[in-house]
């Protein structure tokens, strides 16, 4: 907590004078992201830092596991509905163009996954939330191209993103706007050791280091996930 609060005194003397100019436009003109980023609560993970962004141009939801519960067919969430009222707001409300699912390494979430869920049975909302990314088992059989080389749960971390792009795909305004090209899907992975991120590229059936060679890819949208 002491960091925190030094921290808040530090933003406030040394960098706020700086971003004084931007936080009076925000609040004038509103926010207009063009992302709606979701990314693990996990605090290691760290969004705008990651990608260099200002106040304003990333529009964040953090979950335990980066899950996303998928809808049903009248399109409620199965599961809490706060990552499915981002989606709505969202597209509805600031019109953003894309969605990116980010997991990582060594995620404590998804090691819980894989060792099963019965050891939680004292923490039932934590339990209940972890079945959602249980279909990442499947989803890993159906990735060949994950790589062996990977821990077990770094690979399950992996084919989970995907999972997770398929359970945004479950509510219709996204599938709609997906297929109209209005809107794209997005899986990145970040490695807490080494700051690198990599991107889902479907073309090549894999998971990307995301340079500037990549980037272009990504920009031209030839690395956009595809839902079934």
């Amino acid at each position: 907590m002491e960091k925190l609060i030094r921290g808040l005194i530090d933003f406030r003397k040394n960098k706020l004078p700086g971003l004084a100019p931007l936080f009076k436009q925000l609040a004038e003109r509103g926010q207009k992201p063009d992302v709606l980023f979701f990314a693990c609560a996990d605090s290691r993970v760290v969004p705008n830092l990651m990608v260099s962004t200002d106040p304003g141009d990333l529009f964040v939801v953090r979950s335990v596991g980066n899950l996303v519960a998928p809808a049903t067919a009248s399109g409620i969430s199965v599961g809490d509905v706060s990552e499915a009222s981002a989606i709505e707001f969202s597209l509805a409300k600031l019109k953003i163009r894309h969605i990116v699912v980010c997991g990582h390494s060594r995620c404590g979430a998804i090691e819980a996954i894989l060792n099963g869920r019965e050891n939680y049975s004292a923490l039932p909302n934590l339990k209940a939330w972890l079945a959602h990314g249980e279909a990442a088992f499947a989803r890993l059989v159906r990735s060949p191209f994950i790589k062996d080389d990977l821990s077990a749960v770094d690979r399950l971390s992996q084919a989970n993103v995907l999972q997770q792009l398929e359970h945004i795909a479950s509510y219709a305004n996204v599938r709609t706007l997906v297929d109209e090209g209005a809107i794209t899907l997005h899986g990145w992975w970040f490695d807490v050791a080494t700051g690198d991120v990599h991107v889902y590229d479907r073309e090549r059936g894999g998971y990307i280091l995301l340079d500037e060679t990549e980037a272009e890819r990504v920009l031209a949208g030839q690395s956009a996930f595809q839902h079934s």
